[in-house]
C-alpha cells in the first residue's frame, strides 16, 4: 500500500515529489514563455550546449537542485540540464538578499 506524501501548510510534496510549479496569475504564463524565449534566441551559446545535451544526455540519472534568483536566462539553465537528462529542482530565493 503507498504511503501518503506529506504535505506542508502551502501544500507542497516533501517526498521529493516534483509539483509543476505555482503561478498566482494564469494569464501572466505567456508572457513569461515569451519572454524565456526570447532570452533563448539571445543565449546562442547555451542553445548549442542544450541541442548536445539533448542528443547526448550526459546528464542522465543526476538529480539538480538549484536555489537562486530565477530570472529569463536562469529559466534557460533549468531547460538546459533537463535536456540533459537530468532531474531539475528549482527554487527562487529573494532578490532582496544580495
Amino acid at each position: 500500500m503507498p504511503s501518503q506524501t506529506p504535505r506542508r501548510g502551502n501544500g507542497a510534496a516533501t517526498n521529493g515529489a516534483a509539483v509543476a510549479g505555482h503561478v498566482k496569475d494564469m494569464r501572466l504564463v505567456r508572457e513569461g514563455r515569451l519572454r524565456i524565449e526570447w532570452a533563448d534566441r539571445h543565449m546562442p551559446v547555451l542553445r548549442q550546449i542544450r541541442a548536445r545535451f539533448a542528443k547526448e544526455r550526459p546528464l542522465r540519472g543526476l538529480r539538480i537542485a538549484a536555489c537562486l534568483h530565477v530570472t529569463t536566462e536562469t529559466a534557460n539553465l533549468a531547460r538546459t540540464l533537463k535536456a540533459g537528462g537530468a532531474e531539475v529542482f528549482l527554487c527562487g530565493s529573494n532578490p532582496l538578499s544580495t
